[in-house]
């Protein structure tokens, strides 16, 4: 254990729910929630607005509308959430070369190997800063705990949520766990905690004072010495900056169980190409491909195929995956299909016949291609030109007259968009035809890039939990938790 907080551990405020928010005025101070929107889909985030109803991560979203219909129900836009995410962790990386990315919008950084003071004060002016730099930078809100171990950083950053600051003394540790329940601790599942209830153990104060022999026998001797270290506050885990991925994998849910075969095939090369995408923005290669395919019944699979040697080409892996699909039957209906890569490695060992296959396609596309151009037929970039299958909510729009927005919904051939920008005052909704030729996908904009209009605030509705302001107090938000 460290002498001084210094690891930080930073975690942003209801991410994706805040980024929409910030991007689009109109549901500032609302609750917003995003993840899929269709009759399966899960909740990825709900914004503070939208948890006061009751709406949580993972939750189904017919069940998030059912406790709070009047939310704006949103698509993931993982554009817009890396591009801030990439000016946030060079925010962290200014701070430590020791960065350790756990997601998108969650990190530890280790304020000791970047040179800062091992001081209470030194180490708070540094969070406080970096708050207000993200503030700045990014339009969004994060919430930092500072203590001398993962864990308890861990602990401090959700205890300041959102948009605070709190840092852990060292020596308050087991005072502050004590009253704790177990699952607060790295590592305690569903599972874990259930074996524990059952021996009548329900609080860290409980689990340190049941004593590691019973631990050890209760959960096995790595798990059990480990989850007793945690009891006491002991938490040696190093900052890693590099977290090296075993597998990249995308995978999608479908509203209606595919039954078609041709559709479950096309849906397996699409998939195909955004893991070769993915893959590549890695600058990764790998050499066994998974494909998963879940059931009507929910009822799970996957396959596999090892190749030669590593790759990152999409024919060799669009190929892999459709063998792999002919292995499995779907005629029941499928559910959820994903196709991933692992035994990633740095580099490509080329697969020529692939490649030879991949060229020629090219010639003989760009050969059509010239044919029907000489013949009158459309310009290049109008075949080219894709119309979404289906306009999600949320969407990046462009309307030749009436600019960026975004879509609001969509049904019976319609498409509801409203016009407006991140810096702009809540705009106008119009409706146009699905096929509209005027209106196509756009790209995210920006969340900080103009003035933000007057009485406009993204600041979260609900105040930290550690912290409840009496009227006139000008106190700072970073009081130790061990001062409460």
């Amino acid at each position: 254990m460290r002498p001084a907080p210094t690891i930080l551990h930073l975690d942003m405020d209801a991410f994706f729910a805040a980024a929409e928010q910030a991007a689009k005025p109109s549901l500032r101070g609302k609750p917003v929630v995003v993840g899929g929107v269709g009759v399966r889909g899960v909740v990825s985030t709900a914004s503070y607005e939208a948890r006061v109803f009751g709406v949580r991560s993972a939750m189904p979203t017919a069940q998030a509308r059912r406790l709070c219909p009047n939310a704006a129900y949103l698509s993931p836009r993982f554009t817009l959430y890396r591009q801030v995410s990439d000016v946030v962790m060079e925010l962290l990386h200014a701070l430590s070369p020791l960065v350790e990315p756990l997601s998108l919008d969650e990190a530890f950084v280790d304020l000791e190997a970047g040179g800062v003071p091992a001081e209470t004060a030194a180490v708070r002016a540094v969070g406080e800063r970096l708050r207000r730099d993200i503030r700045s930078a990014t339009g969004l809100t994060g919430s930092v705990g500072l203590a001398g171990a993962k864990m308890l950083a861990k602990i401090a950053s959700e205890a300041a949520k959102p948009n605070g600051l709190v840092v852990i003394e060292p020596g308050t540790e087991r005072e502050l766990l004590g009253p704790m329940t177990v699952r607060t601790l790295p590592g305690v599942g569903p599972a874990t905690a259930e074996t524990l209830r059952r021996a009548g153990i329900h609080t860290v104060a409980e689990t340190a004072e049941a004593g590691e022999a019973e631990l050890v026998r209760l959960l096995g001797r790595a798990h059990g010495a480990g989850l007793y270290a945690m009891a006491l506050g002991q938490d040696d885990r190093p900052v890693v900056a590099e977290r090296d991925a075993k597998s990249i994998s995308v995978e999608d849910t479908f509203e209606v169980d595919l039954t078609d075969r041709t559709r479950v095939r096309n849906e397996v090369l699409r998939l195909a190409d955004r893991c070769v995408q993915r893959l590549r923005e890695a600058g990764r290669s790998g050499r066994t491909v998974v494909i998963k395919v879940r059931n009507y019944d929910f009822s799970t699979l996957t396959r596999s195929e090892t190749l030669r040697g590593p790759t990152d080409d999409p024919a060799v892996i669009r190929e892999a995956a459709v063998r792999l699909l002919e292995t499995v039957d779907t005629t029941g209906g499928v559910r959820l299909l994903g196709v991933g890569v692992s035994g990633l490695a740095d580099f490509t060992q080329e697969d020529l016949f692939a490649q030879l296959a991949t060229e020629r396609e090219a010639a003989e596309a760009a050969t059509a291609a010239a044919v029907e151009q000489a013949a009158g037929g459309p310009e290049p970039h109008e075949a080219e030109e894709e119309r979404p299958r289906r306009w999600y909510p949320g969407l990046d729009v462009v309307h030749d007259e009436y600019g960026a927005g975004w879509v609001q919904g969509s049904g019976v051939g319609r498409v509801t968009v409203r016009f407006e920008t991140p810096w702009s005052a809540p705009g106008r909704v119009r409706t146009f035809a699905v096929e509209d030729p005027a209106l196509r996908p756009g790209e995210p904009l920006p969340l900080v890039g103009g003035a933000p209009a007057d009485g406009q605030s993204s600041e979260p509705a609900i105040l930290p939990k550690f912290l409840s302001p009496e009227p006139g107090d000008t106190g700072s938000v970073g009081e130790e938790i061990s001062r409460r």
